[in-house]
Parts: C-alpha cells; structure tokens; sequence
C-alpha cells in the first residue's frame, strides 16, 4: 500500500487538542453563557463579535515579540496573497483593533464584552487545550482605580451567581507606571545576575527579554531566591500607589476578600498598574480561572492615541470543569422535554406532525419533540422514554377518528388517559404546569 493510500484510508479524526462539544455537555456551556450574558446587560456592558484571524503583526506588537506566545503558540500562516495572518491567541488586541478601526475611542468611553474561540499551540491538558475559549471584558478611556474596582465586583457577582465564590481567591498587584517599571526592572536583572547558578534555562532567556516573567516561575528549585527577589510593590511610582490604594479601600468597602501577590506580573507585556487573578485550589493544582488587568499604553503601542484601557478575560472550558466538579450546575440548566408525539402510521405520523406545531404556537414555554422516522409501537415509546420526556402523546387510527389523543404518562406511576384535541392545549398546561 502507498504512502498516499494509507493517508487516504485513515480515520480523520478532531486535531489534537481542539474539541467536539457534544450534545450532553451543551448544556452546560448554554447555562454558563446565558449567566454572563444577563449579568453583562445588567452592568450596561456591550456585547462586540470579532473575526478569529487577524493580521499577525497585531498580535506581535501588542503581547510582544519575544512572549512564549508569539514565539512558540501562534497558529500563523500565509495566505494566498501572502500575508501573514494568525489564528488571535487572545482577545484584547482584536478588541482594541475593533474600537479603532470603528471610531468606538475618540472622545469616547466603552464597556465592551465579547466571547468566543481562542487558538494557542501549547501541550494539551484538562481544562486547557489549543483551541479554548474565553469571556473577555474590556473597557476603554476610564483611568481612575473606580472602573478596575467595577470589573473585580462584576467577576465576584458572576461568581456569587455561579455559587464559586468560597471557591475562588482574588489575588491582586500593581505593576506601576511604565517608566517605573522599567527602573524597577533595572533592579530585578542586577538581583538575578548575581545569581544566575540558580536560574533555570527558559529563566535565562528571559532575562534579557521579560525579566519579570521570571516571577512567574513555578521551579521549585528557584522559590526561595523568587522570594527573596525585590518586589515591585516597593519600587511604585506615588500615582501608581495611590491608585492601587484606592482600589484595595474600595474592596475592602465592599467586602471582597482578596490576596497581595507581589509575584503576579501577567504574561503580557501590555500591562500597567493593577493585575490581578482569581485561582482556585479545587481542580487539584492551584490554577487561574480568570485574570486582566490595566494596560494603558495599548492603544497608543497599536497606533491610536493615548487611552486608559483595562478588562480581564476567564476560560470558559476550565470554569465549566470546575462547575461539574464542584457539581454546582443546576437542574434546571439541562432541560428535558415535556412531550414526546408518536403517530402509529403515516396518516397518523403528518396529523402528530401538525399537532406539534399547534401546540408549539399555543404554548411557547412547551418542550416538545415529535417522533420521525416510522418503526413499531413497542420501539417508538422506547425512544419517547429515552428521550427524557414527560408525557408521551399517542396518536393511531381511533384517535385520529375520535378526535383525541392518548396520553401516556413516562415519569409517574399514572394509568394512561385520552384526552379530546379541542382544548388539548390548556389542558396539558395545567398538566405539565407550562404557558
């Protein structure tokens, strides 16, 4: 057999680590995205769509060329004219693009929230995979410390909401002004130069291109030299404090709880003053669930003028595991149906047919689904059972004779009855308990 044979004869199959959703976890993902579209229109946020490719230099002027992102995770490629575009790795640059190319910046303030597929080509694991998605919330020409505290008690809302709260922390830090940063960043090289013998290899290479990312390590071998490192929080610019005061006042008004984590930098390099992360400790390994911060510069770095910008992002994949592992995900978020409609023969198939579509009309709030596809008694009330169904409606010749239906009753321990079609519909409301 050719090469060409056997890779025509192989089973195609999902790429690695972009996933189906299947019917039995949709519900899931509709309970979530449902719970962050109310609470968004109650905060007066607008939703905004943006395309999943985009050109590739956004994403390398925004992150930053020398990220792990850029680097290593894009999913880039030239397409037949020749341009290099890339699968967004992330949502704040799309959304920045978005706001200025449309004009949503100029003497303007916005409150934008968007949902959608993110791509990044990282080693798959549960709850984080190469094709993920997120929640992304940004806002633009806000600058004081009111609008970073706004976000923080809209993720604790929707938290409330979900009932994670006591499972989640809210760790917080600020990164200072840019020019603060910088210095500080002069004093960090100088500490690990001296001890370089104690920095790994991916450590190394950041030191000359994201020295804070340093920070970030999780090697055991280099935590108590991380520890002991100078912290930004003492190297803050008076502006900067001032605004990271106000903030923690304001939280600390509203009765959020939250952890000062000097080592929280955030991967990107769009960042300025507050970071932050919600993590949990209930998925084994202490991991993030949602995280942002304030990145200022933004806008100017991508060609716009100066704007005040923060937002956060969360995964959805990993709240969700996180709902199903806590079993937080409510029995009403899966929804079963309320009548199943069988017809004995073809006459009686079209009139279950039509019969749906009238009660569909009279009863909106009705889950019902009619039977397809013909087969015996005995295998079609099979289906209605598996269907989850309430009640069965039964449609054969008498009943298409007498004007009636039989009703059959799948969840309760109820002898069968016949209902007559006039006045079928209030009926199964009153029944059913659905308008």
């Amino acid at each position: 057999m050719s090469k060409e044979q056997a890779l025509s004869d192989k089973k195609i199959q999902a790429i690695r680590g972009m996933n189906d959703l299947l019917p039995d976890q949709s519900p899931y993902w509709q309970y979530f995205e449902a719970q962050v579209q109310t609470l968004m229109q109650r905060y007066g946020y607008a939703e905004v769509r943006m395309p999943i490719v985009e050109q590739t230099a956004l994403f390398a002027r925004s992150i930053g060329e020398v990220t792990d992102i850029v680097e290593k995770e894009m999913y880039t490629f030239d397409d037949r004219n020749g341009d290099s575009l890339t699968l967004r790795p992330e949502g704040t640059a799309s959304c920045v693009r978005a706001a200025m190319q449309h004009g949503l910046l100029h003497n303007q303030t916005q409150r934008l929230w968007y949902q959608g597929p993110m791509f990044r080509h990282e080693r798959p694991q549960k709850g984080r995979y190469r094709q993920f998605h997120q929640v992304g919330v940004e806002t633009f020409g806000l600058e004081g410390p009111d609008i970073d505290a706004e976000l923080i008690l809209l993720s604790a809302r929707l938290w409330k909401q979900l009932g994670l709260l006591e499972h989640v922390t809210l760790e917080l830090n600020s990164l200072g002004s840019l020019e603060a940063r910088a210095a500080y960043r002069d004093t960090l090289v100088a500490y690990f130069e001296q001890h370089l013998d104690l920095l790994d290899e991916d450590s190394r290479r950041r030191l000359t291109s994201n020295p804070l990312r340093i920070l970030d390590s999780k090697n055991p071998d280099m935590a108590a030299m991380l520890d002991a490192a100078p912290q930004l929080m003492d190297h803050l610019d008076a502006e900067s404090r001032e605004h990271f005061e106000a903030l923690t006042a304001t939280l600390d008004a509203a009765g959020i709880g939250y952890v000062i984590n000097p080592r929280l930098v955030r991967g990107l390099d769009y960042y300025s003053r507050t970071v932050f992360e919600w993590t949990t400790s209930a998925l084994g390994s202490q991991g993030t669930v949602c995280a942002g911060g304030r990145y200022d510069g933004l806008v100017e770095q991508l060609g716009g003028k100066p704007t005040p910008a923060v937002g956060f992002a969360m995964g959805i994949e990993r709240l969700i595991l996180l709902l199903e592992t806590l079993d937080l995900v409510p029995d009403e978020a899966t929804p079963s149906l309320d009548l199943y409609l069988l017809g004995m023969d073809a006459a009686a198939s079209r009139e279950a047919l039509l019969l749906g579509e009238t009660l569909r009309e009279a009863l909106p709030a009705l889950r019902v689904q009619v039977h397809c596809g013909g087969g015996s008694f005995k295998s079609q009330i099979k289906k209605a059972d598996k269907s989850g169904a309430r009640l069965a409606l039964l449609l054969g010749e008498n009943e298409l004779a007498e004007g009636s239906v039989t009703v059959k009753f799948l969840r309760d321990e109820r002898e069968q009855c016949s209902l007559p079609r006039d006045g079928l519909a209030a009926a199964l409301s009153e029944l059913l308990n659905v308008a």
